[in-house]
């Protein structure tokens, strides 16, 4: 089975969101294109999607949260990452199911693993994507558990790659 897919789709990649803000206006996206890239200071590439209600908020606020989501909330991937921020208001969805909580000023999910608040650092045309350069100002644990992982959504069949 592994050698049918392609290089890139082999590996059980972590699922994060991303939760964006800039004036009153906020969002949530899910990505997968998010990598350590620094050790000292602690660095991070994102890849956001073009586009995206999420990509405008970033680029004005010139810095975003990145949620490392648990593996019981796969469902939320349907509303995050299968829903455009432009149709739809992500955050009073997650108001109305209470599923948020504040952190620095950011509404962050309730029930995930960790936070990172990242400030961009430089941005480049990655194709469909853009890539953000991010140094990480500040970060917390705040569950333990198993992460959320490409290969969770495969089994419950919201993707198929």
């Amino acid at each position: 089975m592994s050698l049918r897919k392609k290089p890139w789709n082999r590996t059980n990649q972590p699922v994060y969101s991303v939760s964006s803000r800039s004036g009153d206006a906020q969002n949530m996206h899910i990505l997968t294109y998010a990598t350590a890239i620094s050790m000292q200071p602690k660095r991070f590439i994102v890849g956001i999607y073009h586009g995206t209600r999420t990509l405008e908020l970033v680029e004005q606020e010139q810095s975003f949260v990145l949620q490392l989501l648990a593996a019981e909330q796969y469902p939320l991937v349907k509303l995050l990452g299968q829903q455009s921020g432009k149709k739809v208001d992500k955050i009073s969805r997650l108001e109305k199911r209470k599923l948020l909580v504040e952190w620095n000023g950011y509404a962050v999910l309730k029930g995930c693993l960790a936070v990172m608040e990242l400030q961009i650092l430089d941005a480049m045309d990655a194709g469909d994507h853009k890539a953000f350069l991010c140094d990480v100002v500040q970060w917390k644990n705040l569950h333990t558990g198993t992460a959320l992982t490409l290969d969770v959504l495969r089994e419950k069949g919201i993707i198929r790659a």
